[in-house]
């Protein structure tokens, strides 16, 4: 099975925003070195704590500082740019950093109504979404009206971050699966895994190909990795309460903040949701839903605010499944 990082370029509080740029490419050669497969970067726009709105120009820095690590988007919002825009974005990338470079696609919206707006799309359906798919796909293989520059040898394969009807997009496209989130935990995950399987149409010698996506956290012991993902999962309770995802805070100024029950139980629930935990803990939880879906990959997305503590849990995962 391979390993993989997915980066969120989380801002912290107590440091400018613009921080999170730096300690994305340094996470990225950390990756490298500890021997990722894959680094991705995230795309969320106009959202207070996370600073990656434009995939394809974080990657570029990456991909001046690294050697090996496949990078790739995670994913890029198709509904939010032109089919042949993004093609052109990863056509440049794949020269800049030859035969490293992976164009994941999502259909995810903006975070609230007025981004939005802003964004200039409010809704797409899910054809809407697969022929923007295929577009992108032209572009890349030179098969659409115009050709996309600069023209590649060998196109940059693509992913779909799927839930609900993107595994049937991904599947009648020949296209490779990310999976996360609250499906993980479902019960009809190996049969909509099954069907995804057997739907698969291949393209130019393609085959199915699951990717699960996870917040994963490696400490000592259970209770420090408990601690590890309080930063994010504080983020998400208060996002809903606030209605704006904030920067990470340290655990320290987490406790000082008085929460009601309500509060309490989103926190327990989305700390259940992390793959948080000693090696043993990790490592059984890993091969419990591995053996359950037959996936190929796992795109970890751990984050916390000791930066030094996340690169500790990099290594140990990347140790733990080597």
């Amino acid at each position: 099975m391979r390993l993989s990082l997915l980066d969120r370029s989380r801002t912290r509080t107590g440091l400018p925003e613009s921080a999170a740029l730096p300690h994305s490419v340094a996470r990225a050669e950390a990756a490298e070195a500890a021997g990722y497969h894959r680094f991705w970067a995230a795309e969320h726009h106009a959202v207070p704590g996370i600073a990656s709105g434009a995939p394809a120009v974080l990657l570029a820095a990456i991909g001046a500082r690294t050697r090996r690590i496949r990078l790739g988007s995670g994913g890029v919002m198709l509904p939010n740019h032109r089919p042949l825009i993004v093609a052109e974005q990863f056509l440049m990338l794949e020269s800049l950093s030859p035969g490293r470079i992976d164009v994941g696609l999502g259909r995810s919206l903006g975070f609230t109504a007025p981004v939005r707006r802003a964004l200039g799309r409010e809704e797409v359906t899910a054809e809407d979404f697969a022929r923007d798919v295929a577009a992108v796909r032209a572009h890349l293989e030179e098969e659409a009206e115009v050709t996309a520059r600069p023209a590649a040898d060998r196109p940059p394969p693509m992913h779909l971050l799927a839930t609900g009807s993107g595994l049937d997009i991904a599947a009648r496209l020949g296209l490779p699966v990310v999976l996360g989130g609250p499906v993980l935990r479902s019960a009809e995950l190996p049969e909509r895994l099954g069907a995804y399987r057997r739907a698969f149409r291949p393209h130019r010698g393609s085959v199915p190909h699951v990717m699960l996506s996870a917040d994963v956290l490696v400490a000592d012991t259970d209770a420090e990795a408990r601690e590890l993902a309080l930063p994010e999962a504080w983020a998400m309770v208060r996002s809903r309460r606030d209605g704006a995802f904030p920067p990470l805070e340290s655990v320290a100024a987490i406790r000082d903040q008085p929460r009601n029950a309500r509060e309490a139980q989103r926190l327990e629930e989305t700390l259940e949701g992390t793959w948080a935990g000693s090696e043993r803990t990790v490592a059984a939880r890993i091969g419990r839903l591995m053996e359950t879906s037959g996936a190929d990959e796992l795109l970890a997305s751990g984050a916390t605010f000791d930066r030094a503590a996340l690169a500790d849990s990099d290594r140990r995962l990347a140790a733990l499944l080597a």
